[in-house]
């Protein structure tokens, strides 16, 4: 009896030591002892670091992961990816669903804790991806001519390197999420996951779906978008919507006639002053740093309560580097920058992010996240030039319905007022893929209130409108991101 008792206890304490060094696991030099800017405690652990994808090129992707404050050891794990191409995902880390509200105050930023961080409900880890964006970057500038496949290809390489440096992980529930052209980083990423699994790749990631905001995804479908959108919102007039319909036959993106084009353009011009990224948000202009132009607005005031959010600062009245001016889908081919455009003469609106630049070029804050300096890494930009980007990968439309025919759970969501993606675009492409409706249309709601609208299909798609929000949706509607998030998350009815 006395043998099998010290058996039992023997088997114990090698369970006990097992499950410590599991939870040792993580990389220690990669914890963040400490966040420049905030004076608290805080509420989950953090780890920050590189992943060398390319030794012999020294290629390296930059990732911030945060811990959930519930429960970690069994929330699921969430890649977030920004979009651009050419974006930091420290867009969605500094001004969306991170664990820090940023106060600009001086040449530090005051970080306070963000009441609706997606870390309340999941792991998140903040990609920089591809090399040269942000934090992101590779001792051979050769590698800063890339495209979809190549970016994917290292996404992928990077998941399996980061989850053998965080084994402990591995069983919790994997997703991939993103937004703008991420809607072209999260399926082609998810595919290559499915791939993987299906080719044995070592380690086995526990990948169960994906979610998309306000992404990019088919040419065709975005770029016939903006029209019906902005007649739907009493943007343009019914006679101007008529005349182009039938100038254009309903394909806008490509006019086929100088009588679409110039109908179009009159389109544009009827747009023009409006904040393309949330119609209801006013728009910052670089002529005036002290003004802000409203005029050239045909919004009814009645908008303007309905964007309201519950953010503590305010809303950036300045983005930028979402996606494309008007009717200017992702075509195959060379993919312009922000800083490419801003330097043409295609006048880019309401560009700003400057809380985030203070913060993240400051060194003190560098050497804290384990950033290299900016002598080494170079200096952070929310949007880069420094990357010459190709879209190789043509319609995502043929991802998504090998995906979600494999039973991946899908979630595309987007903000009822971006003008930038619009949700006219994204409800037809999921209607197009032909998955019976499941659950019919109908109001989803947060504190009783009407926050948007979904419809589910078989094979676990979800399309959802977020009510009164623009492209970015955590930073628009923090509670009711978190709120839709964390349900579909878990699983539950939205």
């Amino acid at each position: 009896m006395i043998k099998t008792m010290n058996s039992i206890h023997l088997i114990l304490l090698i369970c006990l030591s097992f499950t410590i060094l599991l939870a040792q696991s993580a990389p220690q030099d990669a914890i963040v002892t400490h966040v420049p800017g905030f004076d608290g405690t805080l509420p989950s652990k953090h780890y920050a670091g590189y992943v060398t994808i390319d030794e012999n090129h020294g290629k390296k992707l930059y990732y911030y992961y945060v811990l959930s404050e519930r429960n970690p050891s069994q929330d699921p794990v969430v890649l977030w990816l920004n979009g651009g191409p050419g974006c930091s995902s420290f867009d969605g880390f500094v001004y969306e669903h991170g664990p820090f509200n940023f106060e600009k105050t001086g040449s530090l930023p005051k970080l306070h804790l963000n009441p609706y961080t997606w870390a309340k409900v999941s792991n998140v880890i903040y990609l920089d991806s591809p090399a040269g964006v942000g934090m992101s970057y590779s001792g051979n500038k050769s590698d800063y001519i890339t495209r979809d496949t190549t970016t994917a290809l290292d996404s992928h390489k990077f998941l399996l390197e980061w989850f053998t440096l965080y084994p402990e992980f591995l069983s919790n529930p994997f997703f991939i999420a993103g937004e703008s052209y991420a809607g072209v980083y999260v399926p082609m990423l998810s595919y290559e996951v499915m791939k993987g699994l299906d080719a044995g790749d070592k380690p086995t990631l526990n990948f169960k779906g994906y979610i998309v905001g306000n992404g990019v995804t088919d040419a065709v479908f975005d770029g016939n978008a903006l029209v019906p959108f902005a007649h739907g919102m009493g943007l343009i007039s019914d006679e101007l919507y008529m005349d182009v319909t039938k100038e254009c036959q309903g394909n806008y993106y490509n006019p086929a006639n100088n009588e679409c084009e110039s109908k179009l353009e009159k389109v544009d011009q009827e747009l023009d002053g409006l904040n393309i990224y949330d119609i209801l948000e006013p728009c910052y202009h670089s002529d005036s740093s002290s003004k802000i132009r409203l005029e050239n607005t045909n919004l009814p005031l009645s908008f303007r309560k309905l964007g309201e959010t519950e953010r503590p600062l305010p809303v950036r009245t300045r983005m930028f580097g979402r996606a494309w001016p008007f009717r200017a889908p992702v075509k195959a081919g060379y993919v312009p920058s922000w800083p490419d455009l801003l330097n043409s003469e295609e006048s880019v609106p309401c560009t700003d992010d400057e809380v985030a630049t203070a913060w993240l070029n400051n060194e003190v804050v560098r050497k804290a996240i384990h950033a290299d300096p900016i002598s080494v890494a170079g200096e952070w930009e929310l949007c880069t030039g420094r990357i010459r980007y190709y879209h190789d990968a043509g319609s995502m439309l043929k991802y998504h319905r090998n995906l979600t025919a494999r039973g991946y759970r899908a979630l595309i969501f987007s903000g009822d007022h971006d003008m930038c993606v619009p949700f006219t675009g994204s409800e037809a492409w999921t209607r197009s893929l032909g998955y019976p409706v499941i659950d019919e249309w109908r109001n989803w709601k947060v504190d009783g209130q009407v926050s948007g609208f979904l419809q589910g299909y078989d094979s676990n798609l979800t399309f959802l409108t977020v009510k009164g929000s623009g492209h970015t949706v955590p930073e628009y509607k923090p509670k009711e991101a978190l709120a839709f998030y964390s349900r579909w998350l878990e699983g539950k009815k939205i």
